[in-house]
């Protein structure tokens, strides 16, 4: 068994104190989208905890909740691989995290073979219904519902993908029985499990927030009699998940896609009080997991490995690292100095301008992935970013011959969760999943929440001169994703980072500074996981997390930066595999835990 070391995470490094001169600001420094509505806060910010770090030699889990993470521990106990552990976990948190993820939803998961030194990919990310067009979010030419008014209800809901990628995975590299993977789940569903704070207050803020309340089951199964939510520590029995899980379980996906519960979804999605949808079962009888061949790009003696499109994560986390890896000097700086964040912040913009403007489903749209992250076009992007005072406009995307799209806004909401995990095989999983916003489309059905994962869209589907936006919605397409589940090689081909994060399009801004502060400025795993959020997705303002150290965002102020504050509730879950250790470190800013086999 490994020992679980306990760190203070409010406890950090600092290294920009108020009197650093403008003048030496500048020193360090010449040594060297689009994609979220900043003003829509879907999931509510977490008190931070003591941040765990935990230690082994034979196996190491790190998920959103300790229920799942001791449900994926005890599953490798039992013989189980990294895919049956991430299966048994996400059930779990399907459960006791309902705001995040759960079968009604998606993801991604990348996983690593040791054996074959193989890496594949998995995609769950769900689609449109075959019955919509290009103007499913146009109330009139030119003019798009407001947000709100698509997000909540059945208008907003995509064919689940989570249910057939797990099948998928677990056809392929799992090791126990699929139904014996749902034992955990369905026990807690029927015994109960204790109200967290964070589901609480997710609750509080649900219920607060435009819409509200409406579906009647998910008011009768979370709240009490006169509307307020169940308290903190109180116990929640959900048995019709429990009922769902076993039918799963026992009749295989077909019991979701083609059986009772797939009628139950498309009825409750045609029915639905605030908004009736346009799923119906052939788009769930036609649904197809995908496996892929995930997006690999080597910067120096790093390989970097992740989903492909439609996630634009990995491609954006990529291009940004490979950026900042070209500016001047960059390994001269302090991983928390301003000289860093000014840098990152400017990498931001040029990567979501790229992000927003060429990514999207492959399936219907040529994604220049590959002329994007060329050594050639990626020099020329770097020499962009100003060294000595903020851009003072939005970044352009760069020019791409093979493709001609229009960037645009594309909401992508951060109700996500992430997991990281490593067997006693060395096998290992890196996995995202989704339901879009917190409680997804607010439709309960069978005791899961149904995604509204169509709102990753674009509204508009065509500007004023009749330009194709790369990402608007069309028949059976998947909606562009910001999911980063990722994995790092070291030059000897060798995984050296397993990480990921939930947090909507932040998911991006996120990963990339964890994994620059660690692997290129020195930070150890957690200080780089605890230092200030700092995110931008192609906006004149950036958004700061609420208690980063005054004298950070007065030196970027002086440079010309412009901030709003808030929480910015990552739940980066990341693995550093070294010398035969494996180090988990769960994000304090949410409730996950780390823990060594």
């Amino acid at each position: 068994m490994g020992k679980i070391y306990q760190t203070d995470g409010a406890t950090r490094r600092v290294t920009h104190p108020l009197f650093l001169s403008i003048a030496l600001v500048f020193s360090c420094f010449t040594s060297g989208v689009y994609a979220v509505d900043d003003n829509i806060h879907p999931e509510v910010a977490s008190k931070k905890k003591r941040v765990l770090v935990a230690k082994s030699q034979t196996g190491m889990v790190i998920t959103a909740n300790d229920y799942a993470t001791q449900a994926a521990s005890d599953t490798i106990l039992k013989g189980g691989s990294a895919v049956d552990a991430a299966i048994a976990a996400q059930l779990v948190l399907g459960l006791v995290e309902p705001q995040s993820s759960g079968i009604g939803g998606g993801g991604f998961l990348l996983h690593y073979d040791s054996k074959k030194k193989q890496l594949k990919h998995f995609n769950g990310r769900e689609t449109a219904p075959m019955a919509v067009n290009e103007d499913h979010f146009m109330v009139a030419k030119n003019k798009a519902y407001p947000f709100f008014d698509a997000l909540v209800g059945g208008y907003a809901v995509g064919t689940p993908g989570l249910v057939a990628m797990m099948y998928n995975a677990h056809k392929q590299y799992g090791k126990l029985p699929w139904a014996s993977l749902f034992e955990p789940a369905i026990l807690l569903a029927s015994n109960g499990f204790i109200i967290s704070n964070r589901l609480h207050d997710s609750l509080k803020a649900l219920a607060k927030s435009p819409k509200g309340v409406s579906n009647k089951a998910l008011a009768a199964l979370y709240f009490q009699t006169n509307g307020e939510p169940k308290p903190v520590g109180s116990i929640l029995r959900n048995p019709q998940l429990a009922n769902t899980y076993s039918e799963i379980a026992n009749k295989g996906p077909k019991a979701f896609y083609q059986g009772t519960i797939g009628q139950d979804i498309v009825q409750a999605v045609k029915n639905d009080s605030n908004k009736k949808g346009l799923l119906n079962k052939k788009d769930l009888i036609r649904y197809q997991s995908l496996i892929e061949t995930p997006l690999c790009k080597n910067i120096g003696n790093f390989k970097f490995c992740g989903s492909p499109p439609p996630s634009s994560g990995p491609f954006t986390v990529t291009q940004m690292v490979e950026l900042l890896a070209k500016t001047p000097e960059l390994k001269g700086l302090a991983y928390d100095s301003p000289g860093f964040y000014h840098r990152f912040i400017e990498a931001a913009k040029l990567s979501f301008a790229d992000r927003n403007t060429y990514i999207a489903d492959p399936r219907f749209t040529k994604n220049p992935t590959k002329a994007l992250l060329s050594p050639g076009y990626t020099e020329k992007r770097a020499k962009l970013i100003p060294l000595l005072k903020a851009s003072d406009e939005l970044s352009v995307a760069g020019d791409i011959d093979e493709v001609d799209y229009l960037q645009v806004k594309s909401p992508n909401q951060p109700s996500t969760t992430h997991l990281s995990i490593v067997d006693k095989e060395g096998n290992i999983v890196s996995m995202t999943t989704s339901i879009e916003h917190a409680f997804g489309s607010r439709i309960q059905v069978r005791g899961f929440l149904l995604n509204n994962q169509l709102t990753d869209f674009s509204f508009t589907p065509i500007n004023k001169n009749n330009e194709k936006i790369a990402n608007r919605i069309e028949p059976g397409k998947m909606p562009r994703s910001s999911m980063s589940p990722m994995i790092i090689f070291n030059e000897k081909d060798q995984p050296i980072l397993v990480i990921g994060s939930p947090g909507g399009a932040w998911i991006i801004p996120y990963v990339a500074k964890t994994i620059t502060q660690h692997l290129y400025l020195g930070a150890s795993l957690e200080d780089a996981i605890e230092s200030p959020h700092i995110a931008n997705t192609n906006r004149l303002h950036a958004t700061i997390e609420d208690d980063a150290p005054d004298s950070l965002k007065k030196t970027l102020e002086m440079l010309g930066h412009e901030f709003k504050q808030r929480p910015l509730t990552s739940g980066i879950h990341a693995i550093k595999i070294h010398n035969g250790f494996y180090t988990g470190v769960a994000d304090s800013r949410r409730e996950g835990t780390a823990k060594g086999l």
